[in-house]
């Protein structure tokens, strides 16, 4: 198909981008020649992905420390990013925590702290982003969210409420801003082994790499502008029994 949008030159910010899967999407970006920037909660984290990520890639690629739960931060990393690479083709909401517990063991921090990251920080980005699309009418927002988002399991209640919460957004975002050439997506893994969750990358023979979730990102953000992917589900093939 030769009507595949080039993603060389497109400014690109990656939240929750220094592990994980936001860092293989990220360096994914980078091998396609996008610009791109990144953020994370720690600025030596975000500073050191940066080195990284220029010397595995040769790419262009800027950080800032950013806690997406807080709004203040949020417009100031939006502003970093005007400064730094001069506007915004593209956000991928992928910063997420889990915290794991039964309801009546989780704290009022775990269930601020889950749903503020998962859930807020996605709201926050994407009107942030969206400021942006609107004058040049284009962009595109992917949110990272998960098949828990879908499936509820015990232990998962602020998790799934936030993930519930995130897909439940992400269709209606979608249904805000079709009309307006901003394109609204939503990746939704099962299992991946990046030590999400304390598994400290235990059952990489079984579970999805990052690597997958980044090649399926650029998939999305390729297609043609006639079409919208906007939901993506994925499983392991042969999950553990």
């Amino acid at each position: 198909m030769t009507d595949l949008i080039s993603l060389r030159g497109k400014v690109i910010l990656v939240t929750g981008g220094t592990r994980g899967i936001g860092r293989a999407i990220a360096r994914r970006l980078l091998e396609e020649e996008a610009l791109v920037a990144i953020c994370g909660r720690s600025q030596e984290s975000v500073e050191q992905a940066v080195r990284e990520l220029r010397s595995e890639t040769g790419g262009k690629v800027e950080g800032k420390a950013a806690d997406v739960r807080n709004h203040e931060q949020v417009a100031d990393l939006f502003r970093f990013l005007d400064a730094k690479l001069e506007g915004l083709d593209v956000l991928v909401n992928n910063a997420g925590t889990g915290l794991f517990g039964a309801v009546r063991n989780l704290t009022l921090e775990q269930w601020r702290e889950t749903i503020d990251t998962n859930l807020s920080g996605a709201f926050f980005c994407s009107r942030e982003a969206l400021f942006r699309f609107e004058t040049k009418r284009s962009g595109h927002i992917v949110l990272i969210s998960s098949l828990a988002g879908k499936h509820a399991f015990a232990g998962g209640a602020a998790y799934n409420a936030s993930k519930f919460g995130l897909n439940g957004f992400t269709e209606a975002l979608m249904q805000d801003v079709r009309s307006d050439g901003v394109r609204v997506s939503c990746v939704m893994p099962g299992s991946v082994a990046t030590g999400f969750g304390g598994d400290e990358m235990t059952g990489a023979e079984w579970r999805i790499w990052p690597e997958d979730i980044a090649e399926i990102v650029v998939g999305i953000l390729r297609m043609p502008p006639r079409t919208l992917v906007s939901s993506v589900e994925v499983r392991p093939s042969k999950p553990k029994k």
